[in-house]
C-alpha cells in the first residue's frame, strides 16, 4: 500500500457533511459513477442510514470498500430536553470539550429547528448568552447538517412514511453563520437538495448580525432565506448593543442585504428584520418610528423578538404595553410586523438563551464569569461525559 493510501485510511472520509458536489467528486476518485452520491446521500438524509452494511442498492464489493475509506458520522447528543409546550433541545457534543445547542420549536403543522453554526461566537452582541462563552472553532459541515439529522431522526422522520416534523430551518443558533460560510452555505444547500431534506427555499433561512463582505458573496452560493439581526433604528445605539455594527454600519449593512434580496430569481422574497426588544432600552415608541423611516423603500418585514433574560444580564424584558405599542407603530406605518412568541423558556431554549459548553480560546468568558452563563445542568452533564 502506498503512502496516499495509508493516508486515506489512517483519517477516513466522514460522508454525513458532504455536499452533493463532493460527494460526487469523492466517488469518482475512487473510481465510481457520479450516480453513487445521489444514492448515499439519500441513504443517509432521507432514510437515516448510517451503516454501510445497510445501503441495499449498493454492491457488497463497495460496501466493504468504502467502510476502508470513509465512514458516516453525525454529532453525538449528549442530552435531550422537552418543554411543557412542546419544545425540544438537544445539546450536542463536539471535538475538544465543547457542545452546542440545538433547538426544534414546533407551531402548529411548522417545526422551525433553529441551528448553531459556531462553537460559541465571534462577536459579543450584548443581550446574547451565546457570545458571553467566548469562541472556540467553526462547525464543519457535518456537525451543522448533522444537527438537522439529529432532530429529525429523533422525530422518526427519516423513517418510511415518517412525520415531516422539522419543516424550516433558521441558521439562527449559536454563532455567525456567514463567518464560518463554506460549512453553512454546504449544509444549507444540503437541506434544501432534493436528494436530501427537500426543504423549500422559503423555508431555510440564514440570520447575520451584519458581516457585510460576506453577504456580499452570498448569492453566488445559495438562495435561501435571509434575516437581518438588527436590533436597533440607528448606528449609536446598535453600536452598544452589536458590536460589529462599528465596522459594518446599517446603511451599509441594508444595502448589501438588499442587493442579496433583488437579486434572487424570486421577486417576492423579503428581508426578516429581527429586532430584540429590550426594556427601556431600544423599545421607546421614537425607536419604532426610526426604524419605520429608516427601512422605507426596502422589501423587509419585521419581527419582534421580547428579549429573554440570563445571568450576567442586567436588561429586562419588554412590557407588553410597550411591545404592543412598538408593533401598532411599525404596522401603522405599512410594515408587516409579527411577534416572536417565546417557546422552550423552561429548558432555556427560548431566543438568546441559548449556551452550550465553549473551550473558549478568546478568554471572553473568563471576563464574564463562564459559571453565570452556563446552566448548572450542561456543567454537570459535561463533567460526567469527559
Amino acid at each position: 500500500m502506498n503512502q496516499t493510501e495509508d493516508a486515506v485510511v489512517a483519517e477516513p472520509v466522514n460522508l454525513m457533511g458532504l455536499s452533493e458536489a463532493k460527494l460526487i467528486a469523492f466517488f469518482e476518485s475512487i473510481g465510481e459513477k457520479k450516480f453513487r452520491a445521489t444514492q448515499v446521500l439519500k441513504w443517509i438524509h432521507q432514510f437515516g442510514v448510517i451503516e454501510f452494511d445497510e445501503m441495499s442498492n449498493i454492491s457488497k464489493v463497495l460496501r466493504e470498500k468504502l467502510k476502508k475509506i470513509a465512514v458516516i458520522h453525525p454529532p453525538h447528543v449528549i442530552k435531550q430536553w422537552d418543554s411543557v409546550d412542546g419544545t425540544r433541545k438537544f445539546l450536542i457534543e463536539v471535538s475538544g470539550g465543547n457542545a452546542v445547542e440545538t433547538v426544534f420549536i414546533p407551531d402548529g403543522e411548522r417545526g422551525t429547528l433553529c441551528v448553531s453554526s459556531q462553537v460559541g461566537c465571534s462577536l459579543d452582541c450584548s443581550f446574547c448568552a451565546t457570545g458571553k462563552q467566548g469562541f472556540n472553532r467553526d462547525l464543519t459541515c457535518a456537525e451543522i447538517i448533522g444537527q438537522v439529522w439529529i432532530a429529525a431522526k429523533s422525530f422518526g422522520q427519516l423513517a418510511e412514511k415518517g412525520p415531516r416534523k422539522v419543516t424550516n430551518v433558521v441558521m439562527m443558533g449559536m454563532g455567525e453563520p456567514l463567518l464560518n460560510f463554506d460549512n453553512s452555505v454546504d449544509a444549507m444547500n444540503l437541506m434544501m437538495h432534493d436528494n436530501c431534506y427537500g426543504l423549500s427555499k422559503r423555508r431555510v433561512t440564514l440570520s447575520t448580525s451584519g458581516v457585510v463582505p460576506m453577504l456580499d458573496k452570498l448569492g453566488d452560493y445559495t438562495d435561501a432565506c435571509l434575516a437581518i439581526s438588527l436590533h436597533a433604528p440607528n448606528d449609536a445605539l446598535r453600536n452598544e448593543l452589536v458590536p460589529i455594527n462599528k465596522k459594518y454600519p446599517i446603511a451599509m449593512l441594508l444595502a448589501s442585504a438588499e442587493r442579496y434580496i433583488t437579486g434572487l430569481p424570486d421577486n417576492r422574497r423579503k428581508i426578516t428584520i429581527e429586532y430584540t426588544l429590550i426594556d427601556h432600552v431600544n423599545d421607546r415608541p421614537e425607536h419604532a418610528e426610526e426604524l419605520a423611516v429608516l427601512l422605507k423603500d426596502i422589501p423587509v418585514k419585521i419581527n419582534l423578538i421580547p428579549f429573554n433574560p440570563f445571568n450576567l444580564s442586567n436588561y429586562k424584558r419588554v412590557s407588553n404595553n410597550a411591545l404592543r405599542r412598538f408593533q401598532t407603530i411599525l404596522v401603522e406605518a405599512g410594515y408587516t410586523t409579527t411577534v416572536r412568541t417565546t417557546r422552550g423558556e423552561d429548558i432555556d431554549a427560548a431566543c438568546g438563551q441559548l449556551a452550550g459548553a465553549v473551550n473558549d480560546k478568546t478568554r471572553r468568558s473568563e471576563r464574564y464569569g463562564l459559571s453565570g452563563v452556563v446552566s448548572e445542568d450542561v456543567v454537570k452533564i459535561m463533567s460526567h461525559s469527559s
